[in-house]
């Protein structure tokens, strides 16, 4: 009933609606997933008649092709997401730095502020990119609630095959790293870079070095 549905209307903008729609309900059952793929192999597929989405009746291999990727927790593109919470606009800015180091390194990079978006959206992105940097300040011994809620959704959605940094701010005792390596102890294959960020409140010169050595690793990385 869930297979090839999609949020709204047949706009023609299937991909981003679909995979939003794939990982918000059907995210957790990749195997289930792979093995009814598995079953239509014998098939000539003439039609695909979801319950939840429109009639798809063109370009059947290439919707049959992004459930495959999805329900085997492939990444569609070569490209890394930020997604950052700020308080006080400094990790903010360490974001931005990094961002355009990345850019520069020539990379692909979409950065997104959860509390500001849709958070089923930037579950869908950090899906559908090879990489992820999360960046955030440590709040009540934890993470800052819209970065916990992130975590948790990738956490119960079986997030995998992926390279993950973290950006960690914190005053006194920042620890939102370990917090969020703890969330996500039980996802597989997650490949966190060696280098760190660790910001005391603001960002300085040592901080700037950090990040740099950062977007080199990042840019190296590379799953295939």
């Amino acid at each position: 009933a869930d297979a090839f549905g999609k949020f709204g209307i047949d706009d023609g903008k299937w991909i981003n609606e679909a995979r939003r729609y794939y990982f918000g309900v059907v995210g957790k059952y990749g195997p289930q997933v792979q093995k009814l793929l598995g079953k239509l192999k014998q098939y000539q597929i003439d039609i695909i008649a979801p319950l939840h989405g429109p009639i798809l009746n063109m370009n059947l291999d290439q919707y049959t092709k992004m459930y495959d990727i999805w329900s085997s927790y492939e990444y569609e593109t070569d490209g890394i997401l930020i997604a950052y919470t700020s308080v006080y606009g400094n990790t903010k800015k360490a974001v931005m730095e990094l961002k355009d180091e990345l850019i520069r390194l020539g990379n692909r990079v979409v950065v997104v502020d959860l509390a500001r978006f849709d958070m089923s959206e930037a579950v869908s992105l950090a899906f559908k990119y090879s990489k992820l940097v999360c960046a955030t300040t440590t709040y009540n011994g934890g993470i800052f609630p819209f970065m916990r809620e992130f975590i948790s959704d990738l956490a119960e959605r079986n997030w995998r095959n992926r390279t993950m940094a973290i950006i960690n701010n914190g005053s006194w005792m920042p620890n939102a790293d370990k917090t969020i390596k703890d969330m996500l102890s039980r996802c597989k294959n997650i490949r966190f870079c060696e280098n760190t960020v660790k910001i005391l409140s603001s960002l300085n010169d040592k901080n700037k070095e950090e990040i740099n050595k950062l977007a080199v690793e990042l840019t190296a990385q590379n799953w295939q």
